[in-house]
Parts: structure tokens; sequence; C-alpha cells
């Protein structure tokens, strides 16, 4: 179906790339997110492009290009903006497993449509002659806040089981409600996510993580029972535990994926480090949540209490002590408890304090250092990290010690009782 009268902003470069493209004889379509998300009122940066040409000539056409998905039939042009777009060719698929398909290009529009999972995904537009092409009423469907698969539900599951949590996510993400036929065939296919690459389904959580709202697509998680497939270690958590912790993981910003992560697979508990290694995060990402989960599971100091502050700092890190706040804070506004509130308030406080008078709470805060104590005769190893632990205790408990001769006598003491 071809509709004439919808008009969408369309970014100059995006419209140089296809107008090249048309110019030399092949057709080419604006396809995708960016299409649903503008017929929603949203703009985005990140506009793809389908086209007849296939990928030796999109490379030839434009320089410079890369050959981002080549395999897929996918080249990135650097457009006038300076922005890398993914122009890829007409595809149909010919075998799938669930895991992956098997493509061939394709001719025309419409079989690239035909292939997709959702209607509100299968919209294609003209950035020259303002023309749009829903063969599968997907215009329909987001004005009607519907979500619904192309063609046969069972089988559009069936050619990729990933599709299951992208229907998740844009549910949730665009407040649609599942089509019946879509929802059921979605539940049926749910036992084999199991089946899908880690590396997969921790791209698609982190952009569950990355919506302005989390919490509607991770009810929609474990509603289908995709988390009790994904995510066993999480499936024990009762009502009132997990509105909780949807109402602490919509509290940070979406800017925040690691946070919400922390949030999230923290309520497992001792399980964070093996959904991590389970689902392919990086090191540095593991690290990261790891870290953040012990200083969330530091009780705070008490309120006031100076000394209380510089020790949890200590063992925190200031490095993480703002981003643990944080963390605290959200949990405690999702259980609504005013009083706790109000505590927690003042414990941060008393944090905040120590971090603002820049109060030693590291052995690199201290008056002395390695070489100092080495002068002492002390050797490297374990007895010279024994006294600089000892030497910032002591000034944890009065920042006044923190002064090299001080330290140094201090240390001597140490040294010569050991």
């Amino acid at each position: 179906m071809t509709k004439p009268d919808v008009r969408l902003e369309v970014p100059d470069a995006v419209a140089d790339i296809a107008r090249r493209l048309e110019e030399h004889g092949y057709e080419t379509w604006a396809v995708g997110g960016a299409i649903r998300d503008a017929l929603l009122g949203s703009a985005r940066a990140d506009w793809d492009l389908a086209t007849a040409a296939r990928p030796e000539t999109v490379r030839k056409l434009f320089r410079p290009s890369y050959p981002i998905g080549i395999q897929f039939g996918t080249i990135g042009v650097r457009g006038t903006d300076d922005y890398v777009y993914e122009v890829t060719t007409f595809r149909r698929d010919i075998e799938t497993d669930g895991r992956h398909a098997v493509v061939e290009y394709a001719e025309a529009l419409e079989d690239d449509l035909a292939r997709r999972d959702f209607t509100v995904n299968a919209i294609a537009y003209h950035p020259l002659r303002h023309e749009v092409r829903d063969p599968h009423d997907g215009i329909a469907d987001l004005d009607r806040r519907l979500l619904r698969c192309v063609g046969d539900p069972a089988l559009r599951f069936a050619e990729d089981y990933l599709r299951v949590l992208r229907g998740l996510r844009f549910a949730g993400r665009y407040e649609l409600e599942i089509e019946d036929s879509t929802w059921q065939a979605l539940l049926a296919a749910v036992p084999n996510l199991a089946r899908l690459s880690g590396e997969r389904v921790r791209e698609e959580l982190l952009k569950v993580l990355a919506a302005p709202a989390a919490s509607p697509s991770l009810d929609l998680y474990r509603g289908s029972g995709a988390i009790d497939a994904l995510f066993v270690e999480l499936a024990g958590l009762d009502a009132e535990a997990w509105g909780s912790l949807l109402g602490s993981i919509d509290r940070v910003a979406a800017g925040r994926p690691e946070l919400r992560l922390t949030l999230l697979f923290d309520s497992a508990g001792a399980e964070t480090e093996t959904m991590m290694a389970r689902t392919r995060f990086s090191n540095a990402e593991t690290r990261t949540v790891l870290g953040l989960a012990r200083a969330l599971a530091e009780p705070l100091p008490e309120p006031a209490d100076a000394v209380a502050a510089r020790r949890w700092l200590r063992d925190v890190g200031p490095e993480r002590a703002e981003d643990a706040l944080l963390l605290h804070g959200v949990r405690s506004e999702a259980r609504d408890a005013e009083t706790e509130d109000a505590r927690l308030a003042e414990q941060a406080r008393a944090v905040r304090e120590a971090m603002e008078r820049g109060d030693p709470v590291t052995i690199g805060d201290l008056a002395v250092d390695g070489n100092d104590l080495k002068e002492l005769g002390l050797q490297p190893g374990p007895d010279l990290g024994r006294v600089l632990e000892a030497c910032l205790d002591a000034v944890i408990a009065d920042p006044a010690l923190n002064q090299r001769k001080a330290l140094l006598e201090y240390a001597r003491s140490l040294h010569d009782e050991g």
C-alpha cells in the first residue's frame, strides 16, 4: 500500500544518499525504527536505507564506506553530516533455524518488508518522493497501539527467537498491546529463548534498560516467562519485591544502564557474576557492576558520624560513592518509606561532607608513600602494605595525623614493633 499523504522530516544526509542511488537507477527507501519513531512523533539519528543496489555497487558509489555487515548486505555510508548510515540491499529469507537466517538478495522492496518481524517495523518511506509503503498496515497498528507480527506469528518467532525479546521491548517501550495471536505464539516460543547466544540476549537487555522507563518491558519479560527462561535467578522474587525492583530501576536515569543493570542483577544476590558471564558481558562491564553491587551492600554510616563516613568511603571507593548513594536512594524511594528516606538523607550528607572536605580515605591520600617507608627499612611486600593500611586507619580516625612527619614516626613505631 502506497500512501503519498505522509511527510516526515528526513535528514538531508539521508536524502542525499538516496538521491545518488536513485540517480544511478537503484530504488531506495528509508526503513526500520526511524520510520516507526517518526510516525510516533519521536526523532532519532540512526536512519537506515534499503536499496536495490548490491553491496559492491554501494561501495563504488560512496567514499568513504564501510563493510559493517557485508555478509548481510549492509554497507556503512558516511553522510554529509559525518554520520554513518546503514545501507542494506533488499533481502529475503530462504532458510532459518531460530537463531540465524540465510538470506538472498531480492529485487523488490515488498520482499524486504515481508521478512520483517512486526508490522510497525515493516513500513518504508521514500526520502525524495515522500511516499509511504505500508503493505502490512503498520501505520494502522501504530494508531491502534497494537503490536502484531508480519504474517504468521508462529513462523516469525520460529525464524529468530530474538523476536520474542524484541516484541516485549517494543510493547513496553511504545505502550503497545500485543495482539492475541502474536501473544500466544510468543508464549509458545519463550522456552526456545535458551537457544539464543548470550551476546544477543545481552544486547537486547541493554536496549530495554536504555528506554526512558524500563519497567513495562521488564514486566512483560516476567509475565511471558522470559525471566524464568533467561534469568532463573530472578524468578523467585515475589510480586512485592519485583514491584519494588522495577520502581527503583525506573528512578535511575535511562543514560545509566550500568546502574539499572546493577539493581536488576543484584536482586539475585550472589548470582550476579554468574548471570553476567552467561550473558557475555565484558570483563570491564562485569567489574563495574560487581563493584557497584559491593558498594550497595555496604551499610551507610550513621548520620553525622564523620569517622564512619570516611570508613564507608574507604570500603566503597570514592569513585563509586555517588553512584552507591544514588542506588541506596532509589531503593529506599521505591519502598516508599518516608522515615527511611529521611535517615538516608542524613547518612548521605555525612558522606558528601567528607568528600567535600577532601578527607583522606585511600592509600593515595596519605602524606607518605611506599618510597618513604622503604627509607625506614621496610621491604616491598606484605609488611609494607600492612603499615600503609595501618597509617590509613589512623588518619581515617583522625585526619589531623595526615602529616609526613607524624606518619613516619607512626610507621617507624609499627615497624619496630613488627
